[in-house]
């Protein structure tokens, strides 16, 4: 393994923007929110659907330097439950793209030791696309590399309030009384209660903002901005990113 990755900081010094990389500080948890698929469409032409089958296929790139670099867990925002307010053609495309990306990716995927996770709400998503999914995760659940996990029709706010539901149910039963309500608790009642939260959050497109995405546990990640729109994004941007994040200090509050 530490071949591997001396390796690879050889390979990578000679890029731009990542001569300090260490590996020994790579971002345990890195999180994306990749934006930007329609407005490369609409500068080249193109139909906004265009944009998001570029913008698969950037997804493969990605997953396999995070692996490479030892990144633990890659959050991906595949899809809001805001997003259900555009166009129907859009969001059929939209749906089909799980199906797609791991029809075509999942034995690399498997072969790279990777684990696929599902984090949102299926209720609402279409039963072809959630065949797709939980495929993917019942084929990968014994991987221990990498766990790529999709945000899926997920919510932040709705996260919350179903957490929230849930404590309050406790409370109506008697298996919890409120003064037992900690960070840690409430934490155990998300949809990421078995990850850390990320170290670091990178958004693409040239957006500042986290539009309902994992407003809990983002409170104390790195953010790196970038007006580079998702289907352009490739692995030196990615490693641009962890070489900014690895140039800040982390206080939580402390100095």
């Amino acid at each position: 393994m530490l071949e591997k990755f001396t390796k690879w900081k050889s390979s990578l010094s000679s890029q731009e923007g990542t001569e300090n990389i260490e590996l020994v500080n790579i971002p345990k948890h890195i999180a994306i929110i990749m934006d930007g698929n329609g407005r490369w469409a609409q500068q080249k032409g193109l139909p906004r659907i265009a944009g998001h089958r570029e913008g698969m296929k950037v997804i493969n790139k990605i997953v396999r330097r995070a692996n490479e670099l030892g990144v633990e867990v890659l959050t991906l925002y595949a899809f809001s439950t805001e997003n259900w307010k555009r166009p129907k053609t859009e969001v059929d495309y939209l749906m089909k793209l799980p199906e797609r990306f791991l029809g075509m990716e999942l034995p690399k995927l498997k072969e790279e030791n990777v684990k696929v996770r599902l984090m949102g709400s299926p209720e609402d998503l279409p039963d072809h696309t959630k065949k797709a999914v939980y495929h993917a995760v019942e084929e990968t659940k014994h991987n221990n590399g990498l766990i790529l996990n999709f945000a899926l029709n997920y919510g932040s706010r709705f996260e919350m309030i179903e957490a929230i539901k849930k404590i309050t149910k406790q409370i109506e039963e008697g298996s919890l009384r409120s003064e037992e309500i900690t960070d840690e608790l409430f934490e155990q009642h998300l949809m990421t209660a078995e990850l850390s939260d990320p170290d670091l959050l990178i958004r693409t497109s040239g957006e500042i903002r986290l539009s309902n995405f994992m407003l809990w546990q983002l409170a104390y990640s790195e953010f790196w901005f970038t007006d580079v729109l998702w289907p352009d994004f490739n692995e030196q941007h990615f490693t641009e990113a962890i070489a900014v994040y690895q140039k800040r200090a982390r206080r939580y509050g402390g100095v």
